[in-house]
């Protein structure tokens, strides 16, 4: 398999700790999302996804794979140790909420791409780009955190295993501090994650920081 990536991109953190999880090795190729090293919109990785965006997963067999969430579902199903949904479907259902909360209601406000065309509406300048991008954070992570408050059971977000729930929500998690944010107004997901830490599989694979 071949992945797709850039180090700095949460959604391609999903994949490399989810990868890691299963103790998967792929061949990676840099693509680069942001200024002058971005590459996602070069002619050349358009023909490979047509959205220009990371992560994409070449499969063994030459089939190519978008997004982040469909790429660790094939992952799963195909390599069902350790598995990565629990196994209760109620729970099952509730680590998908949570995985897009995040995936789909937190992060696509914040990638390169928004915070760049945010850039060249006047009056938006770094300052108010950080509180937007601070704003949405914290006012997904408040709602996760409440998600978690009603319905976790046990050390990770879904379960007692890392589930799809934390490998999105690491990677939020990491961005948040670097946002300036303390995880500490959210207590069960500072717990989460601090647990989540530990694991080499998540430690590793966060996203790099911008440079």
């Amino acid at each position: 398999m071949k992945l797709f990536e850039d180090k700095i991109s949460s959604a391609a953190s999903r994949v490399r700790i989810a990868l890691a999880l299963k103790g998967l090795g792929v061949e990676r190729e840099t693509i680069g999302i942001l200024g002058a090293d971005a590459i996602n919109r070069t002619p050349e990785y358009l023909h490979v996804n047509p959205q220009g965006l990371v992560p994409a997963l070449l499969t063994d067999e030459g089939v190519l794979l978008t997004q982040s969430l469909a790429i660790i579902e094939y992952l799963d199903e195909r390599y069902r140790e350790p598995p990565l949904l629990p196994e209760k479907l109620e729970d099952r259902a509730f680590a998908r909420a949570v995985a897009l909360a995040i995936a789909a209601d937190i992060h696509p406000l914040l990638p390169p791409r928004v915070t760049a065309r945010l850039g060249t509406i006047p009056g938006a300048g770094p300052q108010e780009i950080a509180d937007w991008s601070r704003h949405w954070i914290r006012v997904g992570l408040t709602a996760v955190e409440e998600l978690l408050a009603r319905r976790q059971t046990g050390r990770y977000a879904a379960g007692d295993a890392p589930s799809m729930a934390d490998i999105c929500l690491f990677p939020q998690a990491v961005n948040a501090e670097r946002a300036g944010l303390a995880l500490d107004q959210w207590p069960r997901i500072a717990a989460v994650v601090a647990g989540l830490r530990a694991i080499p599989a998540f430690a590793e694979n966060g996203p790099a920081p911008r440079t």
